[in-house]
């Protein structure tokens, strides 16, 4: 397993003078995300939480779905994570249609799309919800994600995902050094959560292919395919916790999980509202554990004190 962080000299100007010392710092790795043996895109991400990972960027970019997932193979190689899935079903044809070819540095969302349509494209309405928040249970939430960020208390530089259900708090959390990347692992968390794994290979051409393909098997799992072609369970009965920005990309992902509510530390970009409003999302931007401002669909926050705040 590699590390998540190390301890690398720097010097520090403070109070008018340099001093030595030392900065625990979050590794960063190369992650190509293969599927039925053809490399769809390499992104700088954690190393860690990777069948997450390979789970939530198929859901969320709308290439597969649990029940087109055969299989996922992480195979660590000298030069980062190859992360092998195998597709059943339709999901060849999708993937063709979402094409990327280019490598994704962290900070992007939409690297190596080459359609304006596919960049922009619609995603359905989430589903109905009956979820209404107090606005003390918007705070609590946020307040409650710090106590789920381990490797940003070490390093100050990674950001967070998380899953808020009333009545239970955080019941899910993801970091990565790329805010994408920390979304798509809580789908794939979610999701899991749900599905249930089974840690063996089914790889369609045997145990030698990780072998062949220069690295040797990192992790190993299998979708027990029962879940329906459709958002993640339960999803629209909590809140998406986010600690960066709202882009278009980012509502677009919490669309496709079928979250009711989305709450960010950072603003929302102006068609990420837009975006947001269409798809029926209480988008909610500069969240503090003292108060937020709500830009979509404010029916489902009150002002009313919560019964029970998680």
């Amino acid at each position: 397993m590699m590390d998540l962080r190390h301890s690398l000299p720097r010097l520090a100007f403070q109070a008018g003078r340099l001093t030595e010392g030392t900065r625990m710092l979050p590794e960063e790795t190369a992650v190509a995300i293969s599927y039925n043996g053809t490399t769809q895109a390499v992104m700088m991400a954690t190393p860690a939480d990777l069948e997450d990972f390979a789970l939530g960027f198929s859901l969320t970019e709308g290439i597969a779905a649990p029940d087109e997932i055969d299989s996922i193979t992480a195979v660590e190689t000298d030069r980062g994570i190859d992360l092998q899935i195998w597709l059943v079903g339709p999901a060849g044809d999708r993937l063709a249609a979402r094409r990327r070819s280019m490598a994704g540095p962290v900070g992007c969302g939409l690297c190596g799309i080459d359609s304006l349509d596919e960049a922009l494209r619609a995603v359905p309405p989430v589903p109905p919800s009956g979820l209404a928040l107090t606005a003390a249970q918007v705070m609590a939430a946020i307040a409650a994600l710090p106590g789920h960020q381990p490797l940003h208390d070490a390093t100050r530089a990674v950001h967070a995902a998380a899953f808020w259900r009333p009545g239970q708090g955080i019941i899910a959390a993801r970091e990565d050094v790329g805010r994408h990347n920390a979304l798509d692992k809580l789908a794939g968390a979610l999701v899991c959560g749900g599905a249930g794994m089974v840690r063996a290979s089914t790889h369609p051409t045997g145990s030698d292919e990780p072998a062949r393909r220069g690295g040797s098997p990192a992790v190993g799992c299998v979708l027990a395919r029962t879940e329906p072609s459709t958002v993640y369970p339960k999803a629209h009965d909590g809140a998406i916790i986010l600690t960066s920005r709202v882009s278009i990309d980012m509502v677009q992902k919490c669309a496709r999980i079928g979250a009711a509510v989305v709450i960010a530390v950072s603003a929302p970009t102006a068609h990420a509202v837009r975006m947001a409003d269409a798809a029926g999302i209480s988008l909610i931007g500069l969240a503090r554990p003292d108060g937020f401002e709500v830009f979509t669909h404010p029916s489902r926050i009150s002002t009313q004190e919560a019964a029970h705040v998680a």
